[in-house]
């Protein structure tokens, strides 16, 4: 029991320091490009633990370790020589962006290095047992019994394959190649549903597993660095596959606090290195696009600030009345993860998961 408190404890905070320094790079490494003045660069919230002064600015590492920031002179205030708030829009721009950035580049090296590590990996042939009736698998032709052979040239390696381009192409006409007993192979298009009934899937297929195996694979780096980047690609599509899907069915998604996120990192630390990497990765992913949404007290509300000043051509917001609208978002923000982090513990006392 120790030992699990340890390693999700060791694994989470690992995890929060290596995607808060990506996103505070970048950041701080735009804004001395554009000879922004940087107060203070820190990992962790305050009190701080340590803290050293080079130039002008200030490092630090602070006790809470559930984010970090970039202290730029006169963010909001334009009266300032060398604040970010003097520069002009596509600086400024560029700078609120740069963090976001980081998190989406941060997973092509979090996942090229999973790739290359040896990890086992699940083979097996993937059989349709049951097709639903009215189905897109129904009216395509395909049968209980066929074997999938591939999605849209990609060879179907397990059954995770299968849901992992069917949940990739929601919406959008899929070809299946199939294997079909003494017929031979045989070539399907159907369109994946958005919102099927209840109890089935997106497709209308229940899939089994035979004949599995497990074998250690790893990729060379000139195979790991594309894979990863396509990968990286993919898990945007899905992302916004989700997020359409919440319109589109009407369900409210499912929020997963601080609390929540450590315990399947303890999990993935469990698994081994190559599958918390690529957690890592998809958490880094999934911060930058939160980053980027245009709430205040986030970057994409400061972002929003600065495209309402290129519309009005150049007229500013007052400075202190944007500076209260993110003072105002961001404790928005510390009451939305308190509830959730509370319905975490809540879960945890009832001998709940707290995952999503």
């Amino acid at each position: 029991m120790l030992e699990t408190i340890a390693l999700t404890t060791v694994s989470f905070i690992g995890l929060l320091i290596l995607l808060v320094f990506a996103h505070e790079f970048g950041h701080f490494i735009t804004a001395k490009l554009a000879r922004v003045k940087v107060e203070e660069f820190g990992i962790g919230f305050p009190p701080r633990i340590i803290s050293f002064k080079r130039g002008e600015t200030t490092y630090s590492l602070n006790a809470i370790p559930l984010g970090g920031f970039t202290k730029m002179l006169g963010e909001e205030d334009p009266t300032l020589p060398g604040s970010l708030a003097s520069k002009s829009i596509p600086i400024r721009f560029l700078v609120l962006s740069a963090g976001s950035l980081m998190n989406i580049l941060l997973p092509i090296l979090l996942f090229s290095i999973s790739f290359m590590i040896p990890h086992d990996m699940l083979l097996e042939q993937v059989q349709v047992k049951e097709v639903a009736a009215g189905s897109p698998a129904q009216i395509a032709g395909i049968e209980p019994g066929d074997t999938i052979l591939a999605i849209n040239d990609h060879t179907i390696r397990n059954r995770r394959d299968v849901g992992y381009f069917i949940q990739l192409n929601l919406g959008s006409e899929i070809n299946m190649s199939l294997q079909r007993g003494e017929l031979g192979q045989q070539e399907v298009n159907l369109k994946p549903r958005w919102n099927p009934p209840e109890g089935q899937g997106a497709t209308g297929i229940a899939i089994i597993g035979v004949d599995s195996t497990i074998v250690r694979e790893s990729y060379p780096i000139w195979k790991a660095v594309p894979s990863s980047i396509i990968h990286g690609w993919e898990i945007l599509v899905l992302f916004r596959n989700e997020v359409v899907g919440w319109f589109i069915r009407g369900t409210p998604p499912q929020l997963a606090g601080p609390i929540g996120i450590a315990e399947l990192t303890g999990e993935m630390a469990k698994a081994g290195l190559s599958p918390l990497l690529e957690f890592a990765a998809l958490i880094s992913i999934n911060l930058a696009i939160i980053n980027l949404l245009p709430f205040p007290g986030l970057d994409g509300g400061r972002l929003i600030f600065v495209a309402l000043e290129w519309v009005r051509r150049g007229k500013r917001i007052s400075p202190k009345k944007e500076g209260l609208v993110h003072l105002i978002g961001f404790i928005v923000l510390i009451l939305l993860i308190m509830v959730i982090s509370y319905y975490d513990i809540a879960n945890i006392i009832h001998g709940e998961s707290v995952l999503p």
